[in-house]
């Protein structure tokens, strides 16, 4: 089993400020934004793109977790996953620019999940998405708007973001 790195943790704020910059370009700055990441990595990858916005643009953009458990089509397989906490910012997201956030794309099954769980909080403007890591292999019609990094990979290899918040070390990895 061989497994070797491919983002290092400047790699990843490399990429995470290389996004927030493309989300400021794109929603011709900070209003109207609301940044929601997808626990579990996803939600740290958010807090730390609303940093970047604030201190970029001078503006405080709302940052929350949107929890998908519920609304993904796989809980028959894994029943066992456990709801995260859905943390929707002061003001809603009725109006606003959505970015999802996830730490790696892969069949878009989690993001057709999260629009699934928008729709039951609100009606946003729009809804970009931001990922750090999009290895291909779509299941679904579903496409990032800012990627950390392309990572073409077998559908028998496995992705691992670890991040400092959650598992004390930041890298990204790829093994069979």
């Amino acid at each position: 089993m061989s497994t070797r790195t491919v983002l290092h943790e400047a790699d990843i704020a490399r990429a995470l400020t290389r996004i927030s910059h493309e989300i400021l370009e794109s929603n011709r700055g900070p209003a109207g934004l609301v940044i929601l990441g997808i626990p579990r990595r996803g939600f740290p990858l958010a807090a730390r793109i609303g940093s970047l916005l604030a201190e970029i643009s001078g503006t405080v953009v709302p940052v929350g977790a949107l929890d998908v458990t519920m609304y993904r089509d796989d809980l028959h397989r894994n029943p066992t996953r456990a709801p995260q906490p859905t943390e929707i910012p002061e003001g809603g997201i009725d109006g606003k620019v959505v970015v999802l956030v996830d730490d790696v794309l892969f069949s878009g099954r989690s993001i057709r999940a999260a629009l699934d769980a928008l729709q039951d909080i609100g009606r946003p403007a729009a809804v970009r998405l931001a990922t750090l890591v999009d290895r291909g292999h779509r299941e679904l019609p579903i496409r990032p708007d800012f990627v950390g990094k392309n990572l073409p990979s077998a559908r028998d290899e496995r992705v691992n973001v670890r991040l400092r918040e959650v598992d004390g070390v930041e890298e990204v990895t790829i093994g069979s």
